[in-house]
């Protein structure tokens, strides 16, 4: 007499399971809003009844946005956060995903890799609100940001060998460098999730906030950083970004190679004066 396989206990740390393929679809996988005066755009993981999974579809506007976000001169700061109370995002659709060709699956590989990509090479300033779970590809969604806040009840996971695949979207890489790597190694090969709290004593975490409280002070973090001159802060991020892992001389090279090329623009002339006469400064947009 054949058997069913018996239930498991395996997926209950992950507290997910796959989207209910009865649930509508929202119009905009993604949405942006450009907030004080168009210097801040906010982009939201807009599929909370999936976890804000992320499909083909979502990917592809992901990166939509990032790239006419990179173009537009008056966006200073970016906030990256999901939708709903629940998720970040879980990270890519394993229900879009179950029947997917080889060719599928390395099609959409291809196009993940394009807005991870994209992503991590914004000149801009863009930071993660994580507002839950952040798992998979959302959490090396979360991780290829120059920094992470989040609400206290986040957690963060890497279960991808739990499901058969090897991490591919940057945490193998990227782990390491915002938690100690021996805690990385742990999570990328056991699959077990770590507690916002968690994250945030080891270093991966800059802020935590009641989850109320986190979009708040995202914008609060995003207008400081915009309030800045957007050639000096685009700087420092390019020389930050360069000079890791590099031998010392070599990073402080790409450092003085930034502080010199802001040292005759027009920002620091109108920083510093703005200071001597106790106003606020007026930076203009980037030429970039």
């Amino acid at each position: 007499m054949a058997t069913s396989p018996a239930r498991t206990d395996r997926w209950k740390a992950l507290d997910f399971g796959p989207p209910s393929s009865a649930a509508d679809e929202p119009d905009l996988p993604v949405l942006v809003e450009y907030t004080q005066d168009e210097k801040v755009a906010v982009i939201t993981l807009n599929r909370p009844h999936a976890d804000n999974a992320i499909t083909t579809a979502m990917g592809a506007r992901l990166t939509e946005i990032l790239e006419t976000i990179a173009v537009r001169p008056a966006v200073r700061a970016v906030i990256l956060t999901g939708a709903g109370r629940r998720a970040f995002s879980v990270g890519s659709d394993l229900r879009q995903r179950k029947n997917m060709t080889k060719e599928d699956w390395l099609r959409q590989r291809q196009d993940f890799d394009r807005t991870l990509y994209t992503v991590r090479q914004l000149r801009k300033p863009i930071f993660t609100a994580v507002n839950g779970i952040a798992y998979g590809g959302g959490c090396e969604l979360a991780q290829s940001t120059d920094f992470i806040i989040a609400s206290d009840n986040a957690t963060f996971g890497q279960p991808e060998t739990m499901l058969g695949l090897a991490a591919g979207g940057g945490s193998p890489a990227l782990l390491p460098r915002v938690l100690p790597p021996g805690k990385a190694m742990q999570m990328l090969m056991t699959g077990d999730p770590i507690s916002a709290q968690e994250a945030h004593r080891l270093g991966m975490v800059n802020e935590l906030y009641a989850q109320d409280e986190l979009i708040d002070a995202a914008r609060r973090i995003a207008g400081k950083i915009a309030s800045n001159s957007p050639t000096a802060v685009q700087a420092v991020k390019q020389a930050v970004r360069m000079g890791q892992g590099e031998p010392i001389e070599q990073a402080i090279a790409i450092m003085m190679e930034a502080h010199w090329r802001s040292a005759v623009h027009p920002d620091r002339v109108e920083g510093i004066g703005a200071f001597n006469e106790d106003r606020e400064p007026t930076f203009a947009d980037p030429d970039h």
